[in-house]
């Protein structure tokens, strides 16, 4: 560990230089590029500074403790039998903030969320996954973002799509990649039997055009008049934007803006993030063979989770955990099941 953390203390002192220079202030990439480094490093400062001050308090309680004044003797003995706590507490929590990190972790997130399976039940729940998400980012100081959502029939939705803004979004959410079953009674069930529908989840960080350089001439972009409901102007100019990238063939399509201008920044931006996923799983497949788990691996092609609401369990099958507090997970408490998440990443990584 310690020389992990004299590299992320010299690389903290450096960023902390470069943000002190005012000809970065120019460059807005790379000063937000700076700025997440910045936030990152913060809490390992902050960690290693009260380590060193603890392990000088504890030296100096034990020479305090040879003192022949009893009463000093006395006030040395209660920081001996405190600080060894503490100094193990901050080795800890150094041991964990010094863990390696995706390099997207600290990046916003374009989410979307697709009914599956299933009719107007899966739609239903996309909506509660949508607001499932929009609950925990809530919870964690987080701000989302919509950019499109087609709603489906009563109440639900057919595909949402939301940037979430924040310190460490991507790292927060990275693992609700993949499609998540529900087992429960619909509200249209005449006879009360259960049925089991789908929705899929795309967690992808936010991609900046320094990340994805993407040739104007690999483009096809098509304007054409927005459908449903909206405001001034939709509906009445050809203000919605279909984005094809030639290449790959991804399209993506927007029309919730108010402009065609509006509506192709926003198509550009989740283009960017699609790209960069992309980019992200060709690598990740390039070193599947080395690796035994699918955790953290993006993977949505396979059913990661299901929802239980009779038993009022959840079950995450990539690590065999199984909660039973369903509402709680469903109104944004979902930091036990990422946390145990998180914990199997690290395991893997410990034993790649």
């Amino acid at each position: 560990m310690d020389s992990r953390l004299r590299q992320a203390l010299a690389r903290a002192e450096e960023v902390a230089r470069q943000l002190g220079d005012p000809a970065i202030g120019g460059d807005p990439p790379r000063l937000k590029s700076l700025g997440r480094e910045h936030a990152r490093f913060t809490p390992i400062v902050r960690a290693a500074d009260l380590l060193v001050r603890a392990q000088r308090e504890l030296a100096d309680a034990e020479e305090l403790s040879a003192s022949p004044d009893p009463d000093m003797v006395a006030l040395a003995q209660e920081d001996l039998d405190r600080l060894p706590v503490e100094i193990d507490a901050l080795e800890s929590e150094l041991r964990d903030l010094l863990m390696p990190r995706d390099p997207h972790d600290d990046r916003d997130v374009i989410l979307e969320v697709r009914a599956g399976t299933g009719g107007d039940e899966a739609g239903l729940f996309a909506a509660e996954l949508l607001r499932m998400y929009t609950r925990f980012a809530e919870r964690r100081g987080l701000r989302i973002e919509p950019i499109e959502i087609a709603e489906g029939n009563v109440g639900g939705v057919k595909e949402a799509i939301v940037a979430v803004r924040g310190g460490g979004a991507y790292g927060l959410l990275r693992f609700e990649s993949g499609v998540h079953r529900v087992q429960r009674v619909p509200a249209t069930e005449t006879q009360g039997r259960i049925h089991t529908s789908a929705a899929t989840v795309a967690i992808l960080p936010e991609a900046e055009e320094v990340d994805v350089r993407i040739d104007p001439q690999d483009l096809r972009i098509d304007v054409f008049r927005a459908s449903g409901p909206g405001g001034q102007s939709v509906n009445t100019t050809d203000s919605a934007v279909r984005i094809t990238h030639i290449p790959t063939g991804l399209v993506v399509s927007q029309q919730d803006q108010k402009s065609q201008l509006q509506n192709k920044l926003k198509g550009m931006e989740v283009l960017r993030a699609r790209l960069l996923d992309r980019m992200i799983a060709e690598q990740e497949a390039s070193r599947s063979a080395t690796r035994r788990a699918m955790v953290g691996t993006g993977d949505r092609s396979g059913k990661i989770r299901t929802y239980n609401f009779p038993q009022s369990r959840i079950t995450d099958h990539r690590i065999n955990l199984s909660v039973h507090n369903i509402d709680d997970v469903m109104d944004g408490r979902l930091d036990e099941l990422l946390d145990a998440l998180r914990a199997a990443s690290r395991a893997e990584s410990d034993d790649a």
